[in-house]
């Protein structure tokens, strides 16, 4: 039962959530629907911090693209054998971790730090950044020491076949009953993340600024010998 449940019916209950949250939040509460900047109270830190995590978020994103959605046979059949995928997936999977994971602590400490910036952050906020933090951590220390000094984990066997199998609605279960815990753990958080996207700033991620390019600058000019008439 416990089987059925973690990677069965709580994945879909994840993506319900997500979903119909989702949704609910971008029609009935569309004023919601940002993520506001705190550029304002302190600039050094959030550039470093934020630009860092953005980079390395979207590496790791395409990480798993490549690891989870592509099924392993593409990678036989285009001459990548295990050994030459799992070196990239170290060193790439690697590289991007700690970079989210860097990112996230750098944005952590400057809401501690700075007071302006503290008074505006929110519980969600906490708890977004922790858990990625906490997601991130373990990803990374999967990839280059567990990796490494206990076993390449072939996930593309057992996660992969899986994670693609929820899209059909025809889980194969029993492929993760015998995964480490290290992974089942990190494959749970994850889908609890997903389940609060709608209820976090991480919504705006769902946003792309296609208008951007050809929207109408904002202008600003000093008070200072302003003419009132």
């Amino acid at each position: 039962m416990e089987q059925i449940f973690w990677w069965t019916i709580f994945p879909y209950i994840c993506g319900t959530i997500l979903i119909v949250g989702t949704f609910y939040r971008f029609i009935f509460r569309g004023k919601s629907w940002y993520a506001p900047s705190t550029e304002i109270f302190e600039k050094k830190w959030l550039r470093m911090g934020s630009v860092i995590f953005h980079y390395g978020i979207i590496f790791a994103f395409i990480g798993h693209v490549m690891g989870v959605l592509i099924p392993i046979r593409f990678y036989e059949a285009i001459g990548v054998n295990e050994h030459l995928y799992h070196f990239g997936a170290i060193a790439g999977g690697g590289l991007a971790g700690l970079m989210v994971v860097f990112g996230l602590v750098v944005m952590l400490i400057r809401k501690f730090s700075f007071p302006r910036v503290r008074v505006h952050t929110t519980l969600a906020d906490y708890f977004t950044i922790v858990l990625l933090l906490i997601i991130a951590a373990m990803g990374t220390y999967m990839t280059l020491i567990y990796s490494t000094t206990v076993v390449a984990y072939e996930y593309r066997l057992t996660i992969g076949p899986w994670f693609r199998s929820l899209f059909t609605f025809q889980p194969l279960s029993e492929l993760m009953i015998g995964i480490p815990t290290l992974f089942k753990v990190h494959v749970i958080l994850s889908f609890f993340l997903f389940a609060s996207i709608p209820f976090t700033q991480l919504v705006h991620m769902f946003s792309f600024p296609a208008r951007y390019p050809t929207r109408a600058p904002q202008q600003y000019r000093s008070r200072d010998g302003y003419d009132k008439s």
